[in-house]
């Protein structure tokens, strides 16, 4: 009896963790969005998407956590050439991520979830460094 008891409270917690890891991944890509379009008004990123960048790091990194990654750098083949194209690519790259978590059972280690969440990360480095140009 303890032990069946022990097994349906780690499902629940794995399944709650994973709940919370797709409502992590829907942020994710409503923060992107979000960026990408205070970006297209402004043509510049305020104080405020700056904030959000951050979040959208943190989250990036809890997923990448979650779905078994660590830190691994990664090279991005068409780095983006200015503030314009690194923020759409981060609103496409966080919309793609949201899909792949979605998609992806929770028992499943992914290396594509991983992957996304590494190439996120960078182009948030990326943007961050046009941004201090700007």
């Amino acid at each position: 009896m303890a032990a069946e008891m022990r097994i349906k409270r780690e499902i629940r917690s794995a399944e709650k963790d994973h709940k919370q890891n797709l409502e992590r991944a829907s942020e994710v890509s409503g923060l992107g969005q979000e960026l990408a379009a205070s970006f297209k008004k402004n043509n510049s990123l305020d104080r405020e998407d700056i904030k959000k960048l951050e979040r959208l790091e943190k989250l990036a990194k809890r997923i990448r956590s979650e779905a078994g990654g660590s830190e691994d750098e990664v090279t991005i083949e068409k780095r983006p050439g200015d503030l314009l194209e690194a923020v759409n690519c981060v609103a496409r790259v966080s919309a793609s991520l949201n899909e792949k978590v979605q998609e992806t059972p929770r028992q499943v280690v992914s290396a594509s979830i991983i992957d996304k969440a590494n190439v996120l990360l960078e182009l948030i480095r990326i943007v961050r460094s046009f941004s201090q140009k700007v």
